[in-house]
């Protein structure tokens, strides 16, 4: 037995903030009987309609990663009309998997997709500490100074950010790769911390979600995680083996 809402996600209703509000609002049945309740959970198995049509519950969750290039945006729909992420996904997955965070517009790198809620919800909250590995080419060469105060952390608009790990790997033609690592999840933040200490950021792109790295994965390229690969999210994540 699992919680209405979740199977809901699942079976690509939307996120699950969204299919509360389908069960808030009584349009959801179980078995013929109206649930309206939050905490009522059911077999992914059982007789469950919205609006009256039956829904079928997928038994196996979807994992995946894409390397975003420029230019698409992090949702599933754009009002204006522009490429999302979700363009990039097979088809016969659209309706089921969500983007785990944001990745801006014009950055580049890794992105994980999936229909496990409990995993997402894991991965995003800052109590849990999962790190998010940046390659950041920034205008000019910030001093040690500068570097100084990105790892003791950077007064945003939004308050200080935590410490980050900072480190100059390469630097020519007038701007500087940095690596940095976040346990954030603030819009924007690298490129506001960039922009704080007067290096803005060119180019950005993401190569590690927790111990999950970018590796060799093209532009648009999507790749179905390995089991040793999510096992290794879930431990990061503090969830136990299997993928409920």
């Amino acid at each position: 037995m699992e919680r209405l809402q979740k199977l809901l996600a699942r079976a690509g209703l939307g996120s699950r903030r969204s299919c509360e509000e389908l069960i808030r609002a009584g349009r959801v049945a179980v078995n013929g009987n109206k649930v309206d309740e939050l905490g009522a959970k059911a077999a992914p198995d059982a007789d469950i309609r919205v609006d009256g049509r039956r829904v079928e519950i997928p038994q196996d969750r979807v994992y995946i990663v894409i390397n975003k290039p420029p230019g698409y945006v992090t949702t599933r729909h754009d009002p204006q009309g522009r490429p999302t992420v979700m363009d990039l996904v097979p088809a016969e997955l659209r309706k089921r998997v969500f983007p785990v965070g944001r990745l801006d517009q014009d950055s580049t790198g890794l992105l994980l997709l999936t229909d496990d809620g409990d995993l997402t919800q894991r991965l995003l909250h800052p109590k849990h500490h999962i790190a998010k590995e940046y390659l950041a080419d920034v205008e000019g060469v910030p001093s040690e100074t500068h570097l100084r105060r990105l790892r003791s952390g950077i007064k945003l608009d939004d308050g200080p950010t935590h410490p980050a790990e900072v480190m100059l790997v390469a630097q020519g033609g007038g701007e500087s790769r940095l690596r940095i690592t976040i346990t954030e999840g603030r819009n924007r933040q690298v490129r506001r911390m960039c922009w704080a200490i007067g290096h803005p950021v060119r180019r950005l792109k993401r190569v590690a979600l927790g111990p999950l790295r970018l590796g060799e994965l093209s532009l648009g390229e999507v790749r179905v995680l390995s089991q040793g690969q999510l096992q290794a999210l879930r431990d990061a994540a503090g969830l136990p083996p299997g993928g409920d």
